[in-house]
């Protein structure tokens, strides 16, 4: 698509149902225009990394239309309340993967339940709910997680007067999360993946950014100045921004140089020569972490190993959260006190005879 936005010529991209037209005054005004559905508005600037990702998460999300669905479903159902989420400001106003896997679980209750009345759901009904997915502990718990937000919405907006989710527990389970990468397994990747190839400029941004899935795909040179990168991370953006402002480290400066990334607006493209978006970007790296013969590594797990290695050369909890964004000291301890238990133990046994 030819367009010329500020003077500035784009490169020709056709992308699916993207469509344009030009208001009263000239400007181009781009929309993603799916079959049965509302036409979204992308507002940033075209060929940017921001307005790929609008882009992708006006194509993810896009619902359709909330009148025409509500109309279909029984007035006081299970399926009408969702409609009636969906096409609320709340809904909207949160990030496009958080709609995403909410939609999913509420969509699969739907399934079901979506013409029962929603009156009639008790807390009952949400535990047998719950319990059918305890062999998934983790999405059990998102199934919950998704009926609070629901409820939340609907109490406030006086769409209904109960809350089956009050009183129901998460299921308990043990989990690890993400698997921490060691020092041996990212030298692994390296040998695998040298110097100048995407592959590895993808685990340094990772690594010397302590940025997400979400944030890597999107960085570029406009990020780097005075030795420095500045972005926000993807994560709650809308609603809780987190500005990362930290040295540019040499290993990353080194990467990208070898990386020859020319002046694209960012580092990371995918074969078609397009920014990644957050999914594509975790799939692309999970199959290089499989070329290395290290299938049980994964991005966020590089962001932990980071994290790690920055308590056991004894950086503080604030120091480890003006790196990584975290907001709260909880998770950070949770390297820190690992770190000072390793040092305690090595000076432990060096005194054992």
């Amino acid at each position: 698509m030819l367009m010329e936005i500020l003077g500035i010529e784009l490169m020709r991209i056709r992308l699916k149902f993207l469509c344009e037209d030009r208001d009263r005054h000239g400007n181009v005004r781009c929309y993603v225009r799916m079959p049965g559905k509302p036409k979204v508005r992308i507002r940033t600037l075209p060929g940017t990394p921001e307005f790929m990702e609008e882009y992708h998460a006006a194509v993810s999300v896009a619902v359709p239309d909330a009148v025409r669905q509500a109309k279909e479903a029984k007035k006081g159902s299970f399926r009408h309340l969702c409609i009636r989420y969906y096409a609320s400001a709340a809904y909207k106003a949160l990030d496009g993967s958080t709609q995403s896997w909410q939609r999913r679980a509420l969509d699969e209750i739907a399934q079901d339940h979506g013409a029962k009345p929603v009156a009639m759901m008790q807390a009952r009904h949400v535990r047998r709910m719950r319990d059918a997915k305890s062999a998934t502990p983790a999405a059990a718990n998102q199934l919950l997680k998704a009926l609070r937000a629901l409820f939340s919405w609907a109490n406030e907006a006086e769409e209904t007067t109960v809350n089956p989710a009050n009183g129901v527990k998460k299921l308990k389970y043990r989990s690890d999360g993400h698997h921490t990468w060691t020092n041996d397994e990212i030298q692994q990747f390296y040998k695998r993946h040298p110097i100048g190839s995407q592959a590895r400029l993808a685990l340094d941004l990772l690594r010397y950014t302590t940025g997400r899935r979400e944030d890597a795909p999107r960085l570029g040179r406009q990020h780097i100045r005075d030795d420095r990168i500045r972005f926000r991370q993807a994560k709650n953006e809308h609603r809780n921004p987190i500005d990362i402002d930290i040295p540019l480290h040499p290993e990353l400066a080194a990467s990208i140089a070898a990386a020859k990334v020319g002046t694209q607006l960012t580092f990371l493209l995918t074969q078609f020569g397009k920014p990644f978006t957050a999914n594509g970007f975790g799939n692309k790296f999970k199959d290089w972490c499989r070329q290395a013969d290290l299938p049980h590594c994964s991005a966020h797990g590089v962001r932990k190993a980071t994290s790690t290695a920055l308590a056991e050369s004894g950086a503080t909890p604030h120091e480890i959260m003006a790196i990584t964004g975290h907001q709260t000291l909880e998770e950070v301890e949770r390297y820190t006190k690992a770190a000072s238990r390793k040092k305690t133990a090595d000076a432990a046994m060096s005194k054992l005879k």
